[in-house]
Parts: structure tokens; sequence; C-alpha cells
């Protein structure tokens, strides 16, 4: 048998685009090129693989039952063939791309700042902001190397490891006039909520409801940076995880705890499954879950000073 498994290659892209142009695009091929590989295909299962459909091009059933099947065959050849050599991160020159929201890399860049220039000096970390709803796509399609989220993801292709639990807090000013320690005291108080949709609703709303409570937003920011600009101005409260936000606040402001437990929230570092053995994917994964940790170190720290 003469076998062309880079046929394997093309037929996961464009099962996953549903689109010729698209495929050729992901794998840096021209249109003329994908078409005939989408040909060469065609003749070799039997099946058309992709039909039109108006505008769009659809999956075969055929395309669908295989389409997991190849999948996994490409991450596994993918897998056998990346080196399993350690890298020096000295020589080391190449981009990585994270997505993750504000609040994580506000956190996580005074710790990888000084690191990588260090230690790396010639890796660029591009910083994407997170996607809801888009987060297995970006990394099945290499937008992003790693994400760090609130989700294990379910997906198979993914890997991932939970790397810090936080909790939520109430971020205000120092002289508050009246502190949120009851959740009335809380629902009393207008709040900033952070939302890069511009969302007003979030599990703060759930927990108040939850006693018949209702609270007043007076604003809805996009990130966190802004939030604790508007709270250290006026008496009002943001509500933001703990860890990932002390570091941030500035003197004047403080985290309160929660009137009562709250549901903890886990720090989620994700990649895709061909990544595994990529000894450079693995060492900026490590500098993440190493940061991450100092991060609970130093508040742990702080409470037993405290």
């Amino acid at each position: 048998m003469h076998l062309d498994l880079n046929l394997l290659v093309t037929l996961d892209a464009l099962l996953d685009e549903c689109s010729v142009t698209g495929a050729a695009d992901r794998l840096y091929l021209t249109q003329p090129a994908m078409s005939r590989a989408l040909a060469r295909i065609r003749r070799a299962t039997g099946d058309q693989i992709l039909v039109r459909s108006g505008r769009t091009m659809l999956p075969t059933p055929y395309a669908e039952q295989i389409r997991d099947e190849v999948r996994q065959l490409v991450t596994r050849a993918q897998a056998v063939l990346s080196p399993a050599a350690e890298v020096d991160p000295a020589t080391l020159e190449r981009t990585f791309t994270v997505q993750c929201n504000d609040v994580v890399i506000d956190a996580l860049v005074a710790y990888l700042a000084a690191d990588l220039a260090r230690m790396a000096p010639g890796v660029c970390l591009r910083v994407l902001s997170d996607a809801p709803g888009t987060a297995a796509d970006d990394l099945r399609r290499g937008r992003a190397d790693l994400q760090i989220t609130n989700q294990v993801p379910t997906h198979t292709e993914a890997r991932s490891t939970t790397v810090l639990t936080d909790e939520l807090a109430v971020i205000g000013r120092r002289d508050l006039p009246r502190p949120p320690s009851t959740w009335d005291a809380l629902a009393a108080l207008s709040h900033v909520v952070i939302s890069r949709e511009g969302g007003r609703h979030n599990r703060v709303d759930d927990l108040l409801k939850a006693r018949e409570l209702r609270r007043t937003v007076a604003f809805t920011v996009p990130t966190l940076a802004l939030a604790l600009r508007i709270v250290d101005t006026h008496d009002l409260v943001t509500v933001a995880p703990r860890l990932l936000t002390r570091h941030a606040l500035p003197p004047s402001l403080r985290a309160y705890p929660m009137p009562g437990p709250t549901p903890p929230i886990p720090a989620v570092l994700a990649w895709h499954a061909r990544h595994d053995r990529d000894a450079a994917h693995r060492w900026l994964r490590a500098l993440i879950v190493d940061a991450l940790g100092k991060i609970t170190e130093e508040s742990v720290m702080d409470d037993q000073r405290a």
C-alpha cells in the first residue's frame, strides 16, 4: 500500500474548517493545492467528504463518523514525532500565545516578566483575552498555546491541571462607612461589576438572590484595573478573586471576606494534547504553575503574619 499520511493532516483540517479556503490558510497551502488534496482524499476514501450547500460546505455522514478518529490519529502522530529532549530556555526563540482574563494575567505578569527576561530573553509571550464558548476551538486550531480559565475542559483533545484555587472577596476602601460583614450589608452597598461583555449579572447576584436580596450596580466595567480605580475614589465595592487581586490593591483598598461561604474558584491551565511532548511547551507550563504557586504561598504567609 502506498499511503500519503500527510492526507490525514489535510483531512483533519478540512473536517475542522469545513472550508477548502480555511483549511488551506491553516496549513499554509494555496487553495488549488488544497483542492487537489481533497480530490485525492475523495479517491482514497470513495466519499465526497465535503459537499457544497449554498455558500458553505457540509461534511458527509461518513466524514462526521470519522472526524474524531482522524483527530486522534493526527494528535498521536504529532506526539510520536515530537522530540522529547529537554530545551534550553536561554537559546529558545519562540512566541507563545496565552489566553486568559485580565485578572489572571495581571497577577502573573510580575512573576513571568522577570523570569522570562532572566531565563529566556528570546521568548515572546502573546496574551489574548479569554473568549467564552471558543476555548476548545482556540486550542485545537492553534490560536492559543495555553489557556487559564476557571473550568476544566471537557473535550478529549485537551489536557489540564488545576494550579490554584481562589475565593471571592469584597474589594473596597478601608474606611467604608459600613463594612460588608453581612449579606444585608453587602447588598446595601453600590457595586462595580467586572464583565468584559458588559453583563450586570454574575454569581454574586445568585448568592444574594438565595437570601432574597438584591444589590445596586452602579458601574459595569471590562477590567479589574478600571474597577479598582472607581472603587478607590468612592464608597463602592467590587467582588473579585482574593488571591489574584491582592497584589493590585493600593494601600487605600482592602479585601473584605465574603459574608458567608462561596464556591471555590479554580485556576485551570489547559493545553492541546499535541503539545504534551513539546519540551518548550512543558517548560512554559512549569513556569506558569510555579508563578501561580508563589501567589498562593505569599498569600498564606501574609495571612500568618496578620
